[in-house]
Order: structure tokens, then sequence, then C-alpha cells
């Protein structure tokens, strides 16, 4: 995996430009998420996370606001493509109700 560095001590950019901490394979967003849904400080995500240094959470947070607009783009596609995931999963699981209501499975 090639990755590049950025102007933050902690952060790199993986092949894809993906925002990392680096020598982890945690992406900025996946912390920045945990931080806005569970309301999480740094403390907190330390003990949630505690291979993640203090300065490796602060510097994914200065990221994260650095640049708000772009990672916020980012994880609207990204929960985008998670409610489409989660749609195409549902029909099956219809089917599969409808098959044992029909006595084809148990």
């Amino acid at each position: 995996m090639s990755v590049v560095a950025t102007r933050y001590e902690h952060i790199v950019l993986d092949e894809r430009g993906v925002p990392i901490i680096a020598g982890t394979t945690m992406k900025v967003t996946q912390l920045v998420l945990e931080h806005m849904a569970y309301g999480w400080s740094p403390e907190e995500l330390h003990f949630q996370h505690p291979y993640l240094t203090m300065g490796q959470i602060h510097s994914a947070l200065a990221y994260y606001w650095d640049h708000k607009e772009e990672m916020d783009r980012v994880i609207e596609e990204d929960l985008a493509r998670v409610e489409k995931i989660q749609h195409r999963v549902k029909r099956p699981q219809r089917l599969l109700e409808r098959l044992k209501a029909k006595g084809f499975l148990q």
C-alpha cells in the first residue's frame, strides 16, 4: 500500500487519496463519524481506540476541520452507498420470507 504524506503529522493519504491515520487502517472519516454520532471528546475517542495517540486523534480532527466541505461530501456519499446496500439486502430478505410462507423453505 503506497501512502502520501500530508502536512498533518499523523495523517497520510492512501493509494485512493483517502486520508487515514498513519500506521493504522482507520480513515479520518471513521473517527469523525464517531465524534459526531456519539458526541465523543478526543479523550473518549482515545478510550475507545487506545491504540491511537492523542496526537493522532487531534491531527485527524484538525484535518477534518481544515477539509470540512470535502470530508462532509465523502461522508454523505459513503452513507448513501450504505443505504443502497441496505436496500438491496432487504429485498432478498423479503423473498426468503415469502418462500418460507409458501413452504418452500424451512
